[in-house]
């Protein structure tokens, strides 16, 4: 197969996977919100993220309050009356989710992983036989789809290589904290022959790529990621290189 075909699959890929996984969620903002149901006699509404603020409001059992956005161990809340304000993690992990369970701290670092837009991640592994080490910057397009920027070096025994890439990153369950993914993406492969080879050139060709790999949220706003890919490098006309890889490394979103 030549590579302007193998090429021509790959975009095809691309273009039939980006439409169907966006999911069309063109609902107000305020549904993203997550209520839970106070459970204790009362929860008191501080005027700011601190116990030296003053309470302004107290909401009784059986309300349901919004949680907005946390600050350290303060999270901004709105009552069903419309009050806004600041509860202690301590008042709020006494809650209950709309399901009926209790609401606990870990769950909330999560929600704020999931709601995340960028992430900045580095890994290393193995490119064929040599050592890889690479950095990442992504930006959550939907829930589904994140755009990502990779830098990643190789150090090979005769050349060091340079990979420049742009993917499309497909989360298959966003929302879950185990969650696998594939991508599809193109860029640029610099290569660097050594000093002790005679005659050798240094070249930087066209590249496509595709990968599948998992990710798991650990805690905070750490996750860990661990995927294995496969490179199509345009060597000539009717030539190309095929080249694996297969790192993991972790990854901090914000």
């Amino acid at each position: 197969m030549s590579i302007q075909l193998k090429l021509f699959n790959i975009l095809l890929v691309l273009l039939l996977i980006v439409p169907f996984s966006v999911q069309a969620k063109e609902t107000d903002k305020q549904d993203e919100y997550q209520k839970v149901k106070i459970v204790e006699a009362y929860i008191e509404l501080h005027t700011g993220p601190g116990s030296g603020f003053p309470v302004f409001f107290v909401d009784q059992r059986g309300n349901k309050i919004k949680i907005l956005k946390r600050k350290t161990d303060w999270f901004k809340v709105q009552t069903d009356s419309n009050k806004t304000g600041w509860v202690a993690r301590k008042q709020l992990e006494k809650t209950l989710t709309e399901a009926g369970v209790k609401k606990s701290f870990k769950d909330i670092l999560l929600d704020d992983y999931l709601k995340s837009r960028l992430e900045f991640g580095i890994a290393s592994g193995l490119f064929e036989s040599e050592q890889s080490f690479t950095l990442r910057l992504g930006y959550k397009l939907t829930p589904n789809i994140i755009f990502e920027l990779a830098y990643t070096k190789i150090a090979g025994k005769f050349s060091s290589s340079t990979l420049y890439q742009g993917n499309f990153n497909l989360q298959l369950y966003p929302d879950a904290r185990f969650s696998p993914f594939m991508y599809i993406g193109y860029g640029k492969f610099e290569n660097v022959p050594s000093t002790s080879l005679v005659a050798a050139k240094s070249s930087t060709l066209d590249m496509a790529n595709a990968g599948i790999g998992v990710k798991y949220y650990l805690s905070d706003r750490f996750y860990f990621r661990l995927e294995a890919s496969t490179y199509v490098v345009l060597v000539g006309d009717n030539r190309s290189d095929e080249y694996s890889q297969i790192n993991g490394g972790f990854s901090f979103f914000f």
